[in-house]
């Protein structure tokens, strides 16, 4: 059975190489990846969240190559020029779409090979008539908030739209897609399990949400929280003196107890209304960074999740046993993922 390797760029990473991963292997090496030479698809994908589901459901059926570095500004990203040798020898393409990585969808669409698929995921599975719009993401420009993967339930729809790709696409892996996809949806369920069971430790009424980046539009209305604001605007700058000062009046008069900032971009203007109104500041959130380094079991979209519900719930005043407690290591083993 072929060797899955996993190729992510990083933050850390200088962007004229690409750490390459041998996950099956006993080393790792640093080059720009090329299409695998053992039968193995070779799959593109984006944001670090969608990277880790893809390799869930790929197992050890492929060669992936996360193209978004952690860390980075997924809204505003420019694929450097290397992308385009990735997208050449891709055999699916998968993108969140909703408009989030337009750059990087235009890049495969320009070199991914004819027979190539490209899939916006967020397209595939969120009606139009379902799109939320906020103040990150308002509504008259056109451009819907495209974070679905922050919720449990669109995640496990995604993992069926990535399930369903892999298995027309390479149908002699169809039982490993479908088994692989099985196991991630249980354990995606017993997230969303447990993260409904700690959010009720939450003290009455406290379930509110005011964030650097609204990633959580699409959580927030599942699993019945409120977003209260969303510091950063359309144009990802710091909001005008006139927007602090209403956001700073709401959160007196709601008394939100926590403001959430993120851990990649600190936010200067959390930290005043914070102090203006007393409110905690809490800025260890990740929207799409992942905790961890490459072969810890919390460096997955389950691991990332967990991360941002616990922060949530104890900031609020809850307790997230139920979360704690949970296995948050990918599907495929990580000792067979990552060599040491």
């Amino acid at each position: 059975m072929a060797a899955t390797r996993l190729s992510t760029f990083r933050s850390t990473t200088v962007l004229s190489a690409v750490t390459v991963l041998a996950l099956a292997g006993c080393g790792s090496s640093t080059a720009t990846p090329e299409a695998a030479d053992d039968g193995a698809l070779s799959i593109v994908s984006t944001v670090a969240p969608i990277t880790s589901i893809v390799a869930n459901i790929a197992g050890d059926r492929a060669e992936i190559n996360g193209v978004v570095p952690e860390g980075t500004n997924s809204h505003t990203f420019e694929p450097p020029p290397q992308v385009s040798q990735v997208m050449e020898s891709a055999d699916v393409v998968f993108v969140n779409g909703l408009q989030l990585e337009e750059p990087t969808f235009e890049l495969a669409e320009a070199n991914a090979p004819d027979d190539a698929v490209i899939v916006k995921l967020g397209d595939e599975v969120l009606p139009e008539s379902d799109y939320l719009y906020d103040f990150s993401f308002p509504e008259e420009e056109g451009k819907p908030n495209p974070h679905l993967w922050t919720d449990p339930t669109y995640a496990i729809k995604y993992a069926e739209v990535i399930r369903d790709t892999l298995v027309e696409r390479d149908p002699d892996g169809a039982e490993t897609y479908r088994d692989n996809a099985d196991a991630f949806i249980a354990k995606a369920t017993e997230l969303s399990e447990a993260l409904k069971t700690d959010q009720a430790t939450i003290p009455e009424g406290g379930k509110q949400l005011l964030t650097y980046h609204d990633a959580y539009a699409y959580f927030a209305k599942t699993y019945g929280w409120e977003v209260v604001g969303a510091v950063q605007p359309s144009n990802f700058e710091d909001p005008q003196p006139k927007e602090i000062a209403r956001i700073i009046d709401q959160v007196r008069a709601e008394r939100v107890p926590v403001v959430f900032g993120s851990e990649v971009f600190p936010s200067a203007v959390l930290e005043q209304i914070a102090r203006e109104t007393g409110a905690r500041y809490e800025d260890t959130l990740r929207d799409d960074d992942l905790p961890g380094e490459p072969g810890d079991a919390e460096h997955s979209w389950l691991g990332l999740m967990r991360f941002d519900y616990v922060t949530m719930i104890e900031g609020l005043g809850g307790t997230a046993t139920e979360l704690k407690a949970l296995d948050v290591s990918d599907v495929v083993p990580d000792e067979s993922r990552y060599p040491q």
